[in-house]
């Protein structure tokens, strides 16, 4: 489809002063003529020159390529009400209006200027430096005049672009520009406010058709679970939906690979549609919210409306489709993994496309396939913040064999991580000494060891006698660099003679978080802390209700509480298939008991509650907008029981 072309340096109404042309055009000339350029051409101009000859732009360009063109676009479909509406007033002008996708092939242009020069791609590859490339790639507004284009057929044009981003993830999908005659002196673009009101309508019409999508998606999730105890997911790469039945039933491997069925079902969409699902369970670009829908379940969306439409039962062999007297893709068996099941893959469409599929899962008829076995690594499992700067910093201070003194509730893993730094660091045979165990040995065998260079494992510094505890004082004053690691849990007061030695090692203390400040390790403590393959026993996998209820739980004991847990459920569970809630122990079934909220946290509750409302139940951006990570956000949601 024919365009016209504008370009860009970016400017917007706080940029500095642009660079007169008159130099520039100087200053382009000896740049293509292999001459010294003179002080004050801006960098990132000389930079985008400069990747227009690596990538063999021609200056004299006079018969630009032709890209191929996708067959639909979204983007093209929502954009052509608004851009129809705009054309006749750029008929009669010296303007011209382009609406590229997101790799700058022209979609669509109306109006004619300067340099009306017919192109069907505006990326950097093909035409050098330009205002709709350099947009892109900034995400915001961007100009290029006159000699700043790298093309001689543009020299005589200025020309300002938009980005046009995704309403439901920022994504960049395209750019809009307005191009005319070459102004000098002019900040902004006098196109500039039409290129903003452009996009900003492009935009509404996408949002707006977005949520068509979702509602046909939601429609097709109701009928399909509107049979009591039906185990039905909706999925079409952004959304989520799942009943009661199949958060009870479906492990966190089931639902990433119907992510990925999904995105493989509806990679006919364009840029617009789903991001594909990576191998998490909850995906980046998927959001999710709690929502009621009736004695169906529970739904996890980002759009919490209510019910669209009937809500009778629809056969799931046959495929969904909004306008019924269209023909649908057919219906699939898929095998999930985890022993979760088989499910009935049903794609969802609208409008002649794919956007979604339902899936309707039954129970496992035979054993799935056990993982092969693996050495665990519970002390450095975990991927969370707290986890990660605990590990960092102990790892940091044990490469240097003087004290180190570890910290922590019981059962956080003090002994574990500090028999993985002593490997890490070549000590395979220190001297293990437990205070909890009763009377120690002699302190004499304490300091025949350290004598030998062999390194000395303290465990519950803070059951040690007192004597014991002078003579280890003492021990370290004599060898302040002795191989010693202890580990304390706190509790009752310490003695003083313990008070000094907690003293003496409070530069080289690291503490252990407490599992409950580390929910989003609990999933891959799971994974180490489950059981090697035994015949005729399936491995243990768990539900996302389980899940759910595990990262809630406040958890006391801390890790060793989780491992008595895993273990009890390994050696005793008769059924097959995923762990469910109804499994586990009613105190962590239950859940932790509500308390009363301060009124920060009352505060904070609701800024959440509003936020999520004002950006339509989208996480990512309602995190965006607090200014917090959207980790932080789903461990506050959790922590709120939101």
């Amino acid at each position: 489809m024919p365009g016209t072309v504008g370009g860009a340096v970016t400017t917007t109404e706080e940029s500095p002063a642009r660079p007169a042309l008159t130099p520039l055009r100087q200053a382009r000339e000896r740049f293509l003529t292999g001459r010294p350029l003179p002080d004050g051409v801006p960098d990132d101009l000389v930079a985008a020159w400069r990747r227009a000859r690596f990538f063999g732009v021609r200056h004299d360009l006079t018969e630009p390529s032709e890209p191929l063109l996708p067959a639909r676009s979204a983007l093209l479909t929502a954009a052509r009400p608004v851009l129809e509406r705009l054309a006749p007033a750029l008929a009669s002008g010296q303007s011209s209006l382009v609406l590229t996708d997101e790799r700058l092939r022209v979609l669509w242009s109306a109006g004619s200027g300067p340099g009306d020069e017919k192109c069907h791609d505006l990326s950097e590859q093909e035409v050098g430096h330009n205002s709709a490339a350099l947009a892109l790639r900034t995400r915001r507004r961007a100009e290029v005049h006159g000699p700043e284009h790298f093309l001689d057929l543009w020299q005589d044009v200025s020309a300002v672009s938009v980005p046009v981003l995704a309403p439901e993830n920022g994504q960049v999908l395209g750019t809009v520009t307005v191009a005319c005659g070459l102004c000098t002196g002019c900040t902004p673009h006098p196109g500039a406010a039409l290129a903003e009101a452009t996009a900003t309508a492009v935009e509404a019409e996408l949002l707006a058709r977005s949520r068509t999508t979702e509602r046909v998606l939601l429609d097709a999730f109701q009928r399909a679970a509107a049979r009591p105890g039906a185990a039905v997911v909706a999925l079409d790469g952004k959304n989520r939906l799942l009943s009661d039945a199949a958060a009870g039933m479906l492990s966190p491997g089931a639902v990433a690979v119907l992510e990925r069925t999904a995105a493989a079902n509806g990679s006919e969409r364009d840029a617009t549609g789903a991001s594909v699902a990576d191998d998490s369970a909850e995906p980046a670009g998927a959001s999710e919210t709690y929502v009621p829908s009736g004695p169906a379940g529970t739904s996890e969306t980002y759009n919490p409306s209510g019910p669209v439409g009937t809500s009778e039962p629809y056969d799931p062999s046959e495929p969904y489709d909004s306008a019924p007297h269209r023909n649908g893709s057919v219906a699939y068996d898929l095998e999930l993994p985890d022993g979760t099941g088989t499910a009935r893959v049903t794609p969802v469409r609208h409008e002649g496309a794919v956007i979604g599929v339902v899936a309707v899962v039954e129970p496992p008829t035979g054993e799935a396939a056990r993982p092969h076995a693996r050495q665990p690594r519970v002390a450095l499992a975990g991927r969370s913040v707290p986890w990660r700067h605990t590990t960092a910093k102990a790892a940091e201070l044990a490469r240097s064999r003087e004290p180190l003194l570890l910290t922590g509730e019981r059962g956080t893993g003090k002994t574990a991580l500090a028999r993985e730094l002593l490997t890490a660091r070549g000590d395979l045979d220190p001297l293990v000494v437990d205070a909890a165990e009763g009377p120690v040995d002699e302190p004499d065998s304490w300091a025949t060891a350290l004598a030998s260079d062999r390194a000395l494992l303290l465990r519950h510094a803070e059951r040690l006698a007192q004597s014991d505890v002078a003579a280890l004082n003492s021990l370290l004053d004599e060898r302040p660099d002795a191989p010693l690691l202890l580990t304390y849990t706190p509790g009752t007061p310490p003695g003083p003679c313990l008070q000094r030695l907690l003293d003496t090692l409070a530069a080289r203390s690291v503490p252990l978080p407490a599992l409950r400040e580390r929910p989003d390790d609990i999933r891959e403590l799971l994974r180490e802390l489950a059981p090697g393959p035994v015949p005729g026993r399936p491995p243990l996998t768990w539900t996302l209700d389980a899940l759910r209820a595990l990262e809630r739980h406040p958890w006391p004991g801390n890790i060793t509480e989780l491992a008595h847990l895993v273990r009890a459920l390994a050696e005793h569970r008769q059924v097959a298939g995923p762990v469910r809630r109804a499994e586990l122990p009613d105190p962590v079934r239950e859940g932790p008991a509500t308390r009363q909220l301060s009124p920060m946290e009352l505060a904070e509750r609701t800024a959440i509650l509003e936020s999520l409302r004002r950006h339509g139940g989208n996480k990512a951006r309602a995190a965006a907008a607090l200014g917090i990570a959207r980790a932080t956000l789903y461990r506050k949601l959790r922590g709120y029981s939101l």
